[in-house]
C-alpha cells in the first residue's frame, strides 16, 4: 500500500514577512509616528525585493498605520491624544464583554503561567521591565480576545490595542508597574471563573489605564 504523501508547507510569502517585521516596528516604536517611510532601504534591509515590500506597506496603510503624504510617499500615522482616548472608548465597550466571555475559557495552567510571568515583571529591574510589560500584556489580553469565541470582538480588541500600544510606547515608556495591580484582579476574578468579576476588573483595568494616562501628561 503506497503512503500518502502529505504536501510540503508553502513558504511564508515574502509580502507578509515584509509586513509582519515593519508592523512590528512600528509598534516598537522603532518606526516612530511621523517616519517617512523609504520602501527601497526598507526591502533592502530585509532581503526582500520592492514588490512585496509594497504589498506589505499597501496593506499597513489599508490598516491606518500608514498614512500617503504624496502619490509616492508615506510615512507612519502619528498616534495623538485623542486618537488613544478614543480607542480606550471602544476597547471599554467591546473588552469587558470579551473578558466576560472568556471568564470559564482559561485552564488553570494557562493561568498559572500568566500569574508566573507578571510575578517575573513585578520582581523585574527597571532594563527588563518595558520588554517583559509588553510580552505579558499582548499575550493576556489576545488570549482573551482569542478565549471570547468571537473572531468580530477579537479583531477590535487587536486593532485597538495596537493604537493604544503605540500610544503609551511613545509617550510613558515606563508605565509599567501601575498596571500589575490591574493585571493580578484581573487574573484573580479569571481564576474564580464569575463572569461579572472578570468583566468589572476589564472595566476597573481600562478605566485606570486612562487616569495614569490623562494624570501622568
Amino acid at each position: 500500500m503506497r503512503l500518502r504523501q502529505i504536501p510540503a508547507r508553502e513558504p511564508e510569502k515574502l509580502a507578509d514577512v515584509a509586513y509582519r517585521t515593519v508592523l512590528e516596528r512600528i509598534l516598537a516604536h522603532d518606526l516612530p509616528g511621523g517616519s517617512v517611510i523609504q520602501e527601497r532601504k526598507l526591502a533592502e534591509s530585509m532581503g526582500v525585493s520592492r514588490t512585496p515590500m509594497r504589498e506589505a506597506l499597501g496593506r499597513l496603510e489599508g490598516e491606518g498605520l500608514l498614512v500617503r503624504l504624496t502619490e509616492r510617499l508615506l510615512a507612519v500615522r502619528v498616534i495623538t491624544l485623542e486618537d488613544y482616548l478614543h480607542s480606550l472608548d471602544v476597547r471599554a465597550v467591546v473588552e469587558p464583554h470579551a473578558a466576560a466571555l472568556a471568564a470559564r475559557a482559561f485552564t488553570p495552567s494557562e493561568l498559572q503561567g500568566f500569574e508566573a510571568e507578571l510575578e517575573a515583571l513585578a520582581r523585574a529591574d527597571a532594563a527588563e521591565q518595558e520588554a517583559l510589560h509588553w510580552r505579558f500584556d499582548d499575550r493576556l489580553h489576545e488570549s482573551i480576545a482569542a478565549h471570547s469565541g468571537n473572531p468580530f470582538l477579537a479583531k477590535t480588541i487587536h486593532e485597538m490595542r495596537r493604537y493604544t500600544k503605540i500610544f503609551e510606547r511613545q509617550t510613558v515608556p515606563a508605565r509599567v508597574r501601575p498596571g500589575i495591580d490591574d493585571h493580578r484582579r484581573l487574573l484573580a476574578a479569571f481564576a474564580a471563573r464569575r463572569p461579572e468579576k472578570v468583566r468589572e476588573a476589564m472595566i476597573d483595568h481600562i478605566r485606570n489605564m486612562r487616569k495614569r494616562m490623562l494624570d501622568g501628561l
